[in-house]
């Protein structure tokens, strides 16, 4: 089935409320007042033991941190989108093409870097880390571009971290960058695959 056949609607405890709470915050106003409804709503719903994600989303793939879409409204055109990050896992800095972004996590710590972007020539970025955190259950924060570029990391050698992430619509690719020389990097697109959610 191809992604444009159907759009993703996984049924889990709590997955009305959640969407309802997602949908007012959505409704908010500008990308400003509508990330900022969104952190406060995420941080409530991680903390409401109303709302269980699906057991799927606590089992890691190996070989790649998975990212497996639990909902996609058909009114509204937000993704919810959880990751699952096994120990060690974790992006290269990337962007969010264009759309803004609020991610919590759910389970674990994981580790955010945010990157400002110092200049660009062509397909080079120049970059240089502009603070970050660990961000524990509960916690969120937003994205909004041109201030996107960053990297999520899973630091713990032996335990997984899993987070919740609404985008403004599907988010089906994405730039990443490759550290070239100092702190510049190279641009690399990547299509975005989405791990099956059951």
């Amino acid at each position: 089935m191809n992604a444009s056949d159907a759009l993703p609607d996984l049924h889990f405890p709590g997955h009305d409320k959640l969407v309802a709470a997602i949908d007012a915050a959505v409704s908010a106003g500008d990308e400003h007042a509508v990330t900022a409804a969104l952190r406060t709503t995420l941080c409530g719903m991680i903390r409401d033991r109303d709302v269980q994600l699906p057991a799927c989303v606590h089992e890691p793939i190996a070989d790649h941190y998975a990212r497996r879409e639990l909902y996609r409204s058909p009114d509204l055109g937000y993704s919810v989108v959880a990751m699952t990050w096994g120990p060690g896992q974790g992006t290269p800095v990337h962007d969010h093409c264009g759309l803004w972004c609020v991610e919590g996590v759910w389970d674990g710590e994981l580790e955010i870097t945010q990157y400002e972007l110092l200049e660009r020539e062509g397909d080079r970025f120049r970059f240089r880390a502009a603070g970050g955190m660990h961000a524990g259950p509960g916690s969120a924060g937003s994205l909004i571009p041109p201030h996107e570029y960053h990297t999520i990391r899973n630091v713990s050698r032996d335990a997984v971290a899993v987070s919740l992430h609404i985008y403004k619509a599907a988010m089906e690719s994405c730039a990443t960058f490759v550290p070239d020389q100092g702190e510049w990097f190279s641009r690399v697109d990547k299509t975005l695959r989405t791990d099956e959610a059951a």
